[in-house]
């Protein structure tokens, strides 16, 4: 058979990606707030699209969609709004559930893979940004922070000068952010050429700043250092510092021998000591985490026998298509390049307008499912969550799995019992030792720290003896198991906290 080019037709079926369905996709695991900023972009490079107007009196826009609320009792749901279209594999609304890792996709390149319910919850207030009446929020306005550097290189520079100095300042340039200085002052002194007393001076100096504790070379020295600006390092506080080992193992003992005091001044002592920060930098850090407030996406209130959920609007602006904008752009005189990206651009605001309806309407049909299936924990608390998959809730509702996985991301509801990320109710589950149904661990946790939050300081309850416990309230669960879930939660083990009970008890 010769060899040669030829030329052959197939004809194949695949689904695309186009940019349009990515982004629609992506949007489902942004929170209200990212895609308040995401709309912003798109204002900035959309003509067409603007925000409405902020009066809730103003009458709706015909372009406007209602937020979707869902409103039902037990399983049976209503919803106020267009019904949710179906899963459509052709490319229209219904192909946002889907799995956009899965095979039968097509990359076009590598890139591609890439007042409502709040009134009842006294929530009123939450992302709303602030009304002209109420003025602005400066407290939402942060301020450049001092760093710890120069925080203290501003007092060395009213209390020395020269060589101090210098020596000053190469100090602070080598304290870490928590406040400690780590490096070798031998090594500081042979850099600069200066002899090691006058090194120690300078750093006595520094220690001498603000926040007291500066510039310690370890932890005692950060106490002491503390103790000595609170004018409490006496020769008993001196003897504790220096014997920290003791009173980490709770020997109180050694320690009233040690610092020659009894019960009564060993108990002031520790609560002195227990009032000295130990990383005094820590305030003063710009690496610091910042802790923001978060805004729920849902808010779930109840509605006589049943419950209803309603995503925050207050957190999305009002988006609009200028129709009448296209009009006046249209009629006038364009060529055809124009014409093609006017046209573009309209096509791209529909599409997102159309996007944003779906992604609330998913939402709001995923959150009333997990309302439906942990109705017990809404009702009575954390003990009656109940195991929840994924999986469950995707078969419940007809949808895909990862659809699923993208809703419950970044998103948080709020509820009488408080704010809740969706992810929060999504537990593996512990058997019931008389074969009933199984229990989520977060009521297995929750058990756990409140029988350990009971115990007596003479009968600190073991391992062993919290599994016994929860065997005799129907939970089969192992040694090792509880042991993880109580370290999940923060608490120490037997031995760890007979010892702080103990030391709590002196002070």
């Amino acid at each position: 058979m010769a060899l040669g080019p030829r030329l052959d037709l197939r004809q194949s079926q695949s689904l695309v990606m186009t940019p349009q369905l990515q982004q629609a996709i992506r949007l489902l695991a942004l929170s209200n707030l990212e895609v308040e900023a995401f709309i912003a972009e798109e204002i900035e490079k959309n003509p067409l699209l603007e925000t409405g107007a902020a009066d809730p009196d103003a009458p709706p826009a015909p372009e406007a969609e209602p937020a979707p609320v869902a409103e039902f009792e037990g399983n049976e749901y209503h919803y106020e709004g267009e019904p949710l279209p179906e899963v459509d594999a052709s490319g229209g609304e219904g192909a946002l559930d889907i799995d956009a890792n899965g095979e039968d996709f097509h990359q076009d390149s590598a890139v591609d893979s890439g007042r409502g319910l709040d009134g009842g919850l006294g929530l009123e207030g939450i992302g709303t940004g602030g009304s002209a009446e109420d003025g602005p929020d400066f407290d939402a306005f942060e301020s450049g922070g001092v760093s710890l550097q120069e925080h203290l290189l501003r007092q060395a520079g009213e209390l020395l000068s020269g060589t101090d100095l210098v020596i000053a300042t190469h100090i602070v340039e080598q304290i870490d952010e928590t406040g400690y200085f780590l490096s070798p002052l031998l090594d500081v002194a042979q850099r600069l050429g200066v002899p090691l007393a006058e090194a120690e001076r300078v750093l006595g100096v520094i220690q001498t700043l603000d926040p007291a504790g500066v510039a310690a070379r370890n932890l005692a020295e950060c106490l002491a250092l503390q103790a000595k600006d609170a004018d409490r390092y006496d020769p008993c506080m001196a003897r504790l510092i220096a014997n920290l080992d003791y009173l980490a193992k709770g020997n109180l003992p050694a320690l009233k021998r040690i610092c020659q005091v009894d019960d009564e001044d060993l108990a002031d002592m520790i609560r002195e000591l227990r009032a000295y920060d130990p990383k005094p930098g820590l305030r003063f850090s710009a690496d610091a985490e910042r802790v923001d407030a978060i805004t729920p996406d849902i808010f779930v209130a109840r509605r006589g026998l049943g419950w209803a959920v309603e995503l925050n609007g207050a957190t999305l602006p009002r988006l609009l298509v200028n129709r009448s904008y296209y009009q006046e752009l249209s009629s006038g005189p364009q060529d055809r390049q124009s014409k093609a990206w006017l046209n573009e651009c309209l096509q791209s605001a529909n599409w997102l307008m159309k996007a944003l309806d779906q992604r609330a309407r998913t939402i709001v049909k995923v959150a009333s499912e997990i309302v439906t299936r942990q109705e017990g924990f809404f009702r009575h608390g954390v003990a009656h969550l109940k195991p929840l998959t994924l999986r469950a809730v995707a078969e419940a509702i007809g949808m895909h799995e990862s659809t699923v996985s993208r809703v419950t991301s970044n998103k948080y509801l709020a509820c009488e019992r408080g704010l809740f990320e969706l992810k929060y109710f999504f537990t593996s589950g512990i058997q019931s030792a008389d074969g009933g149904d199984a229990v989520s661990a977060e009521a297995v946790k929750s058990r756990i720290k409140a029988l350990i939050a009971a115990e007596e300081a003479s009968k600190i309850l073991s391992d062993d003896q919290l599994v016994d416990i929860l065997k005799g309230e129907g939970f089969d669960i192992a040694r090792r198991t509880v042991a993880k879930y109580r370290e999940a939660i923060g608490l120490g083990s037997s031995v760890q906290r007979r010892r702080q009970k103990a030391i709590g008890r002196a002070a």
